[in-house]
């Protein structure tokens, strides 16, 4: 499939994979226990941009998203872009299951309107390390990384990203191809 198959229609993308989603409320044993980190207690889907035709339905449809999202489960949810035109669903609770049957609610229902090609990520943030610690979730490979900033400008703690994947890779899909450990600096969860 060309990329010209894919602006003219012709091919669809490939959809999200939500389906491992859900191990990250399993590997919060071993998180807590093991490794000294704590759900946060905030969580983000990010999505690509939609085209300028399918912007103003788009609109509609998150927003009432997040009304019926936010609804179900208690949780906070507020919509954010960033620096590069990413739209981010940031989520807000306590309760790290509600957490993250909210994160995976959002996408489900992005995926049924239509735009389960345009997910990017799941984020769930941490605290208890030396520098907050955070666990991606790549749609179109259902695999987790971690992700560990040290706090300097476009820096990450790449011992700790892999001490982190050799403890988790029994209790989560871990993405074995390092090259596509994407970095979420700046990420919207504050």
């Amino acid at each position: 499939m060309g990329l010209g198959d894919v602006l003219f229609g012709r091919k669809k993308l490939k959809g999200a994979n939500l389906d491992r989603l859900f191990a990250l409320s399993t590997a919060r044993i071993t998180l807590e226990a093991e490794l000294g980190l704590k759900p946060d207690g905030v969580a983000a889907v990010v999505f690509k941009p939609l085209s300028a035709g399918e912007f103003m339905q788009a609109e509609r449809d998150l927003d009432e998203l997040l009304g019926v999202a936010a609804a179900d489960s208690g949780s906070k949810v507020s919509r954010r872009s960033d620096s590069f035109g990413f739209q981010w669903i940031v989520l807000r609770d306590s309760d790290f299951e509600d957490l993250v049957t909210t994160t995976n609610l959002v996408s489900s229902e992005l995926q049924a309107r239509g735009f389960g090609g345009q997910l990017l990520a799941a984020i769930f943030r941490f605290r208890g390390g030396e520098h907050p610690v955070f666990l991606i979730y790549g749609y179109k490979t259902a695999t987790f990384w971690p992700f560990v900033p040290t706090g300097k400008e476009q820096e990450r703690d790449n011992a700790e990203e892999l001490r982190l994947k050799s403890e988790l890779e029994q209790e989560l899909p871990i993405e074995p191809d390092l090259s596509r450990w994407l970095a979420l600096f700046d990420a919207p969860l504050d």
